[in-house]
């Protein structure tokens, strides 16, 4: 396959099997594509994920794009976005559509029921699982030093205070992993590491980082109410504001509660979008398609761009300044401290809120016990093994009803 053809495929084959949310994701990307197809080391898998970690947006997707962009040039990070964002995407506005002509799901159907519930429960039980995967293997590869190995425990324990009083900031672990590294490691003057492939220009960076600042002011000023621009403002917005991914996003998007959305539709779809495969941030799309007025499969379409517009605006814009930025004395130590912070920071959202929600459902232990030995033992593929502990869910539901239902 050409490079745009095999980043196409791959990450279309993500975006139908990664479940479990931006942490979980990070876990299946490592698996897919630095393990299984060894487009890069895990240094250099580190680098991007902090790099797009201290960004606003989804930082899962901005990852997808990169990677996209090392294997396949700009087309590439395009390519990757739009396949791993698709099936959940078209699912969703299928399911706002949906609801936008029946007005609410019927009382029977398999969304309301406690089968349901359970294959949810199987499928956080095997992001549980990949997660504990990615967890290990990168600070395996990444953790060779004492000081590395104390700059992620900080960051970890850093990254779990901060999640009880401002959970978006927890990207403050890996400035604070950084600047250790910057002040107190010992590592070559040369990064042993490639900077992400990107042809950018520094030109290009500053016309994609005028557009990002001009878009995000200039929308609201020039958009009138009840206009597709408006919408397309409101979510270019939270695009562009939102720290610590997916679930951060649903503050800014209750703003629509009442205003063509009704609450009880809202929380279902945001409920739903849990379920899905791929990016949190296509949760867009259903809200695009159930507005009233508007909406539809144009209004969809018009959310998902807008939140995903500035993570390509600011990715084009930060890249060509990271490339320079890289090559100073320091840029080895600092990006050191960083990586250590990432393993860090991922072992602090494996324990709370991922570990943490396991804590009180045995079958989910056990779920997410069975999945770890079939990922490492079994070699099972990751979407087998995904598929498996939401049938597990359900069946252990289905048993524990009463055979009346």
């Amino acid at each position: 396959m050409t490079p745009p053809v095999e980043v196409f495929v791959r990450f279309l084959r993500l975006g139908c099997t990664s479940f479990g949310g931006p942490v979980a994701h990070l876990g299946y990307f490592r698996r897919e594509l630095v393990t299984k197809a060894r487009w890069l080391d895990d240094a250099s898998f580190a680098e991007i994920v902090a790099l797009c970690s201290v960004l606003p947006g989804p930082t899962s997707s901005q990852v997808g794009i990169v990677l996209g962009a090392r294997r396949a040039g700009p087309i590439g990070g395009l390519l990757a976005w739009l396949a791993f964002s698709a099936p959940s995407a078209i699912l969703l506005t299928a399911f706002g559509l949906a609801l936008r002509a029946a007005s609410s799901a019927a009382p029977g159907s398999f969304a309301r029921s406690p089968r349901f519930e359970g294959a949810l429960e199987g499928l956080a039980a095997a992001a549980a699982a990949v997660v504990a995967i990615a967890v290990f293997q990168l600070g395996r590869s990444v953790l060779r030093t004492r000081l590395s190995a104390g700059i992620a425990v900080l960051a970890l324990l850093l990254a779990l205070l901060i999640d009880r009083f401002a959970p978006s900031f927890q990207w403050i672990a890996l400035l604070a992993g950084g600047a250790l590294g910057c002040a107190f490691g010992s590592a070559p003057a040369a990064l042993p590491v490639k900077a992400p492939p990107l042809a950018l220009s520094h030109r290009t960076s500053f016309i994609a980082g005028s557009a990002f600042v001009v878009l995000l002011v200039g929308l609201p000023i020039v958009a009138l109410p009840g206009t597709y621009l408006a919408l397309f403002a409101s979510f270019y917005r939270a695009g562009s504001l939102v720290f610590g991914g997916g679930h951060v996003v649903l503050s800014f998007l209750q703003s629509f509660i009442g205003a063509g959305v009704s609450e009880r539709t809202f929380y279902a779809g945001y409920g739903l979008t849990q379920a899905m495969p791929g990016p949190l941030f296509t949760f867009a799309a259903f809200i695009g398609a159930v507005l009233q007025p508007g909406g539809g499969i144009f209004g969809a379409l018009v959310a998902l761009i807008g939140i995903f517009l500035p993570s390509f605006l600011l990715l084009a814009a930060v890249i060509p300044l990271w490339t320079a930025l890289r090559e100073l004395p320091r840029a080895a130590q600092t990006l050191g401290g960083l990586n250590a912070a990432v393993v860090g920071l991922l072992a602090a959202i494996f324990i709370d809120p991922i570990a943490t929600s396991l804590a009180h459902d045995p079958a989910g232990i056990g779920i997410a016990i069975l999945a770890l030995l079939a990922l490492t033992f079994g070699r099972f593929p990751a979407w087998l093994t995904v598929f498996c502990c939401a049938v597990l869910g359900v069946l252990i539901r289905s048993y524990a009803l009463p055979s009346s239902l």
